[in-house]
This record gives structure tokens, sequence and C-alpha cells, in this order.
């Protein structure tokens, strides 16, 4: 879920950006320090969106930087357990599927695909179900509900996982192919119905 955080630091600005204006040089500083950081409690943070610095700032003997208190919100994605997500498969490999949701990539695994026997043909880049003939391929939009998040503070990357053996869940062709069947099952069952009361 992408959330909007407001925080507070306290920002250096050294002595060679003097002059500038001290919103953007505060900016630059911030994007520096938190921009493409992974978080416990914040998530990703993708991008510093307001700032607030105040413009009278304080001098450390024996450095020549100011340091100024910032207030300054932050554009953050942060996956919640059972949260449902759409996405893009940007790639498939004998184990599964990586889904782009938001700014990371997701592992789908092959045993939470399909309720089905899955088979990976890697000259055409196809996850396929053996019975249902259902197939998974890189560019495919898909459905899916979180179902693990691993985030370290200062870690590269964190490690999210999905799922889409639920229903309503999957490759979206195949949410619509089951909502037409339901409505199908649901139309035969009114007719019946119609036709015991005549």
């Amino acid at each position: 879920m992408f959330k909007l955080v407001t925080l507070e630091d306290t920002i250096r600005i050294p002595p060679e950006h003097f002059g500038e204006p001290i919103k953007k040089v505060g900016y630059e500083q911030l994007k520096l320090k938190y921009e493409g950081m992974i978080d416990e409690e914040l998530g990703y943070v993708i991008a510093v969106v307001d700032i607030d610095v105040n413009p009278i700032g304080k001098i450390i003997p024996g450095d020549g930087a100011t340091y100024h208190k910032v207030k300054f919100t932050l554009l953050t994605f942060y996956p919640q357990i059972h949260e449902v997500v759409e996405g893009e498969v940007v790639e498939i490999a004998d184990f599964g599927a990586f889904v782009r949701i938001g700014p990371i990539d997701a592992l789908l695994h092959v045993s939470q695909l399909l309720d089905d026997f899955i088979t990976y043909d890697e000259r055409q880049g196809v996850l396929m179900g053996k019975e249902t003939k259902k197939k998974l391929m890189t560019g495919d939009q898909v459905r899916v509900r979180v179902t693990a998040v691993s985030l370290s503070r200062g870690a590269v990357s964190g490690k999210v996982g999905v799922t889409a053996r639920q229903p309503f869940l999957g490759k979206i062709e195949w949410i619509k192919e089951e909502i037409e069947r339901i409505k199908g099952i649901i139309a035969e069952k009114e007719e019946e119905e119609e036709k015991k009361a005549q």
C-alpha cells in the first residue's frame, strides 16, 4: 500500500551550497538520504514529495556547515499481509513468477499459482497447468494476495511472497472466465426456479 509519511529530521548544508535556495539544497540532501531506502517501519521509500526547511540553522564547532531542522513528506510503499494487489508478470522461472507490485517484484511460487500440476517451458518462458492448460507468461496482468513480507533496515531489497490460489485471484483473464462461469450457473438456477414456480 502506498502511503504519505510526514517526518522531521536535521539536515547538513555544506558551505559550498551557501547562497543557493535553502529548500532546493535541503531537498537534495533528503533525497540522497531517504530515496531508495528500505525501512522496517516505512517500507520502500520512493520519493521525497514535500519539504519545509527552517531557515535558521546551527553551526557546530569544527564544521563549517549549517544544520537545519526540516519537516518533510515521503511517498512510501509497504505491502501489507493479506492485501490484494494487481501487477504485471516481469519474469518467469522454473520455480515461479516475479510480479511487479508498486516499486518491487514479489515472488509468486509455482505452488501458489494454480490448484494443478505446473510445468515450465523454458523455450517459451511459460508456466502451464497440466490439467487446466492455463498459461502464465511475462507481460500477463495478475491479481494476487500478499502472504509474506520481509523487510530489514538497510537491506538492498526486501522479500515479498504472494499467492493466486484463492477465489478470484490469478491471471485477470482467468478471473473474468470464472465470473462468467458463475453468472451462467446463477442464470441456470434462476431459470429452473422460474419453471418450478409456474
